[in-house]
């Protein structure tokens, strides 16, 4: 199975899920045309908090639609966009990527992946229990976060369902993704 866009998904507006669209527009350095979380410093609220001068390595967040069967296997409905992603994807081991893998998206959108989308409360609010379902340990107690991924756009495109996504790896040694 090739990689591929199923949904696009933006917001203009702070809300936890964002509504699916025909197509959306990514620009280079900044993230997803009109929606909240586009911009050079972070936009996320608990970041902006923090320190609202970081640069946003949250940009494009990417989810995998893999993820909404194995939550619905536990009785739980998750679509595309209902837990704030912007771009849906299948048949790639999003969660295995390295830090720095470019990800060629439709005929001209290139993402820089950053790490992880850290899941929080919100996730309950949204279905609660859900939280569980994302985060977890593995064999070895280590922490599994399963809700997507974090990007930057280096070129900008449109992105639209259907697009062809192609996985470039960095150089070795390969850094393990972790939260951003």
């Amino acid at each position: 199975m090739s990689a591929v866009v199923t949904a696009v998904s933006s917001n203009g507006t702070y809300s936890f899920t964002k509504p699916n669209r025909e197509s959306i527009t990514l620009l280079a350095g900044l993230g997803v045309e009109g929606d909240v979380h586009a911009g050079v410093t972070v936009k996320h609220r608990s970041r902006v908090a923090q320190d609202p001068t970081q640069p946003n390595l949250r940009q494009v967040h990417l989810m995998h639609e893999e993820l909404f069967a194995e939550v619905g296997a536990e009785g739980f409905e998750v679509t595309p966009g209902d837990l704030g992603e912007n771009i849906t994807t299948r048949g790639i081991d999003l969660l295995g990527l390295p830090v720095g893998t470019v990800l060629r998206v439709g005929e001209e959108a290139v993402l820089e992946v950053t790490g992880l989308r850290n899941p929080c409360l919100q996730i309950d609010h949204f279905r609660d229990g859900l939280l569980k379902q994302v985060v977890g340990r593995d064999e070895a107690g280590n922490l599994v976060r399963k809700a997507g991924i974090m990007s930057i756009v280096q070129h900008g495109g449109t992105v639209r369902p259907g697009d062809a996504i192609t996985v470039e790896l960095p150089s070795e040694p390969h850094r393990p993704l972790d939260r951003v």
